[in-house]
Parts: C-alpha cells; sequence; structure tokens
C-alpha cells in the first residue's frame, strides 16, 4: 500500500468517526425531554402543587419569585424558581403554609381569644388583612395570614388578655375602620414590587383616588388617559350585581384624608419620574376619561299653525264652538 492511499483511508476513519460522533449527540439531545426556562402561572401552579388563589398569594407575599412575561399584565416563572421551591425543605407544606389564610373566627382560635376582640383588634389596625371576599349577603369577609396572626399574638400577649385600651373598649362602631385602608397599602405595595414601568407605577397609586380627585392631582388629559389603561385590578374577580360592585367601589378608594394626601405625594413622585423617563404622545383624538362633545343638531323649519298639538286644536275648536245664548 502506498503512502498516498494509507493517508486516505485515516482521513476516512477519522471522518466516519466524527459523524457518528455527531450523529450519537444528536440522538441524545432528542432522547432528553426539552424545558422551557419559562413557564406560566398555571402550570407553576400545578408543578408547585399549589391551588391557583394560593399561587396568587405566595407570588404577590414574595415567596415566589415572578417575572413579567411577554404580554402584558401576564406574570411568568423560571424554571429555575420552580426547582428551587420543590427542593426546599417540607416541600409542599411548608409553602402552603405560609400562603395560609384565615378568617375571623379561626383567626381568633390561633390568637385564643374571642372573635369579637380579635375583630377590635383588626378594626383598630394591629392586623392587616391580605385579602377579601364578598358573601352571599354582600358582607365584606377580610381573610387574613396565618402567619401574621400567630406572630402577632407572640408579639402583644398584653392586647390578647385583660381590658382593652379606651377606644376599643366602646364597642366595633366607637373607632375608625383601618381593615380597608391597611389593605390598600398592602396591595398597593404588591402591585409595585411587580412593575417596573414607570408609567404603570404610577398608574397603580392612581387607581385608589377618587375621579374627581385624579383630575385634580393630574391636570393633563393626555395624562390621565395613560393612567386609566393602564390602571391595574385591585380587588380579585368581578362583582355579580351591581349592589356588590358599590361594595367593593368603597373598598378600593381611599377615603381618610391622611390616606389620600399619602397617595397624591407618591402618585407626584412616581408621575415626575414617567415624565423624565417617557412624556406620554400626544394626538388629536378624543381622551378616554372625557366624555364626547354634544352632537349638535341642524335647526328644523318653523312650526306652522296647521301643525298645532293636539290640545292647542281642542283649545282652538273650543272657543270656535262658544255656546250661543238664546234671548
Amino acid at each position: 500500500m502506498s503512502v498516498s492511499d494509507a493517508q486516505g483511508n485515516i482521513r476516512n476513519i477519522r471522518s466516519s468517526t466524527m459523524g457518528d460522533t455527531v450523529d450519537e449527540a444528536a440522538a441524545t439531545a432528542e432522547r432528553k425531554p426539552r424545558t422551557a426556562r419559562t413557564v406560566g402561572v398555571v402550570r407553576a401552579a400545578r408543578e408547585l402543587e399549589l391551588r391557583r388563589g394560593e399561587f396568587e398569594l405566595a407570588a404577590q407575599l414574595g415567596h415566589i419569585r415572578t417575572i413579567a412575561g411577554p404580554a402584558a399584565g401576564r406574570r411568568q416563572v423560571t424554571r429555575q424558581e420552580i426547582d428551587r421551591l420543590r427542593a426546599a425543605e417540607g416541600f409542599p407544606e411548608a409553602l402552603r403554609e405560609r400562603a395560609r389564610t384565615v378568617g375571623t373566627a379561626e383567626g381568633a382560635e390561633l390568637m385564643t381569644v374571642s372573635p369579637g376582640r380579635f375583630t377590635r383588634l383588626a378594626r383598630a389596625g394591629f392586623i392587616a388583612p391580605v385579602r377579601f371576599y364578598l358573601n352571599r349577603y354582600r358582607a365584606v369577609v377580610w381573610l387574613y395570614l396565618a402567619d401574621e396572626v400567630r406572630t402577632f399574638a407572640d408579639r402583644e400577649p398584653a392586647l390578647l388578655t385583660g381590658r382593652l385600651p379606651g377606644p376599643l373598649r366602646l364597642g366595633p362602631d366607637a373607632e375608625e375602620d383601618r381593615r380597608p385602608r391597611n389593605w390598600r397599602g398592602r396591595r398597593i405595595g404588591h402591585l409595585l414590587h411587580e412593575s417596573e414601568d414607570p408609567w404603570e407605577r404610577a398608574a397603580v397609586v392612581a387607581c385608589v383616588l377618587d375621579p374627581a380627585l385624579l383630575a385634580e392631582a393630574v391636570r393633563d388629559p393626555y395624562e390621565r388617559a395613560q393612567l386609566n389603561r393602564l390602571r391595574p385590578e385591585l380587588a380579585p374577580g368581578q362583582p355579580e350585581s351591581e349592589a356588590a360592585l358599590a361594595t367593593v367601589r368603597r373598598l378600593v378608594v381611599a377615603d381618610h384624608p391622611d390616606e389620600i394626601r399619602w397617595h397624591r405625594m407618591s402618585l407626584d413622585t412616581l408621575l415626575a419620574e414617567a415624565r423624565r423617563t417617557r412624556p406620554v404622545p400626544r394626538s388629536d383624538g378624543p381622551y378616554e376619561d372625557e366624555a364626547p362633545p354634544p352632537v349638535e343638531r341642524a335647526p328644523g323649519p318653523p312650526r306652522t299653525a296647521g301643525r298645532r298639538g293636539l290640545l292647542s286644536r281642542l283649545r282652538i275648536g273650543g272657543e270656535r264652538r262658544q255656546p250661543v245664548r238664546r234671548p
């Protein structure tokens, strides 16, 4: 065999070996399951063995790190975050317990107090609700984190027994109910934590202001339209009746002077940042938050005597048919 023939055989062997290696690598890659780097919240909740409400609350509390998805308002979870949570000690019971909520009766049992005492402490602002819903009688049912209820009981044992402070002893209607205010503040904090866009953050704070107060705070109609477009939903779900919708509206709108003043100051700061980052585009179209101008109607032809109403004809006929007095 010549030298050239030997070199050719070596090249053929090398190419054949490399081809086999590439084919084996491709086959191995095909056999491996392909996993997405991010998943939606529905699939993430299923893999973390959580109900949808438990997952949403855990994400709001920061126990589950979410990222913004490609679609506006859609959050996603990375595969790395899911693996981290599944590998944690006590999964899934520990994660589920951190998102567990209790009502007044169960919260009172955790604190070993009466439901009336628990309600007074919650109304006074010692325990902040994390959620609410309307029962079939359209009454507001507040929910609290079980972890926070136990922490409060351990931190403030003096408020669990004995006489309560004066304002708390006068009854549930004697002092201001801070539960709506505390829930609004907590919900706004969750939404601000999720958003990085300056206009979205400004819309979060603007959504708790009454429309009249918002128009006073934001004079520019284009900016108000931008805030309304990005307005988030504070309360979950959609009320089924007008009465329920009115109840929810009262809960999502700030009503205390101190709270209103705080949100207006926060809105001014966030608006200044949004204007510096990305001014609102201007156009000649109508504003979303303003009603269209009234339609001007062309003047019709003047009414003639022959087009009088029925009462006019009866009146005229009555004048013509006056009874004749006989001598």
